[in-house]
């Protein structure tokens, strides 16, 4: 981070955060159904994009590179549901040339990971991210909106460390009442597997997900519960900004992450911009509204580097931080639209 700031050609915002971490989404369209992200009785089946409303590979490619002239540095594929984008593993190996992107992510539901796991990893992607809310087959399939299957996520799984990812991060949205029962269980399943299980507090993103503070279940409740089973030791951060909080099991065997976001903001280091499938900036995850960067794109990525640090140079979002304070904006650009 000091060498971002000492560079006076990288931009900062308006709170002095620099620009390192870009989170791309490749297409919003999901084959599940999650209550907490794309409810199937409030978005319609055919909300989706067109495929040519969707940035092309050659418009990708030229957007990282603006960004990477930026200061980032890592780069997360998102969706929707991002292995569902035809010829993903061939957008993975351009990216994966760029000079500059030191981590390569990607974040899937992993139901159709069984199959693509391998060309993923040989496109050059470097490490995988799976939401998984449940162990239980029924709170899988009801928490996915009755469409996806836990063994199918579980077989994407073990293709993933078959093809050499390692470590695999598993996120869990935690909801009291309705999944906080799977907390042990998922535990108890990947302790000592070399993976790390995440709990992530039930935020309010997007406008449609119902979202009731009394369902959320804060990170410290969480560790306590698991602490009083496996005791637990804090680490620090792999590096400032890390959103999750880590935890060591005493015994050594692995540790697990929480991610704080209504108990414990951490605006304050928050250094991710945000891009959907059609081309949006998006400065926040509960940002209202995006900047269209579509016909900056056309101009190169000299240019439109430029475009994007003027937009950067004035971002102040810092919504986790005045959540319920008057004037706190509560429209939300829809979570499935730019992947969390």
């Amino acid at each position: 981070m000091n060498a971002v700031l000492r560079n006076p050609m990288l931009p900062v915002d308006a709170l002095r955060r620099p620009l390192r971490d870009l989170r791309l989404s490749v297409i919003e369209a999901c084959n599940f159904r999650c209550p907490y992200c794309m409810p199937a009785d409030r978005i319609a089946e055919d909300h989706g994009l067109d495929a040519a409303s969707r940035l092309s590979f050659d418009e990708i490619e030229t957007l990282v590179r603006g960004f990477v002239r930026l200061g980032v540095s890592k780069l997360r594929l998102t969706g929707g549901e991002p292995l569902l984008r035809k010829r993903l593993p061939e957008l993975i190996a351009r990216l994966a040339r760029i000079e500059g992107i030191d981590d390569l992510a990607l974040t899937t539901n992993g139901s159709l990971l069984a199959k693509q796991a391998s060309a993923l990893r040989e496109a050059g992607l470097r490490r995988l991210t799976v939401s998984l809310d449940g162990l239980d087959a029924d709170v899988f399939r009801t928490l996915s909106g009755g469409r996806g299957e836990v063994d199918d996520v579980l077989a994407g799984i073990a293709a993933a460390e078959k093809a050499g990812f390692a470590p695999i991060k598993l996120n869990c949205v935690v909801q009291r009442g309705v999944n906080d029962d799977q907390v042990l269980p998922l535990v108890e399943r990947f302790r000592g597997s070399g993976h790390i299980v995440r709990f992530i507090e039930y935020m309010d993103v997007g406008t449609c997900n119902g979202w009731d503070r009394q369902r959320v279940v804060p990170s410290a409740e969480l560790r306590d519960r698991i602490h009083a089973r496996w005791p637990l030791r804090p680490l620090d951060p792999n590096y400032r900004g890390e959103v999750a909080s880590r935890y060591a099991f005493g015994d050594g065997r692995g540790e697990v992450g929480f991610v704080s976001s209504v108990s414990a903001p951490f605006c304050g280091d928050c250094h991710r911009a945000r891009v959907s499938a059609d081309g949006k900036l998006y400065t926040c995850l509960f940002a209202g509204e995006g900047r269209g960067l579509r016909p900056m794109l056309q101009q190169g990525e000299i240019a439109f580097s430029e475009h994007v640090a003027e937009i950067w140079s004035r971002r102040a979002d810092r919504y986790s931080e005045l959540r319920g304070a008057a004037g706190a904006s509560r429209k939300h650009v829809e979570m499935y639209l730019i992947g969390g």
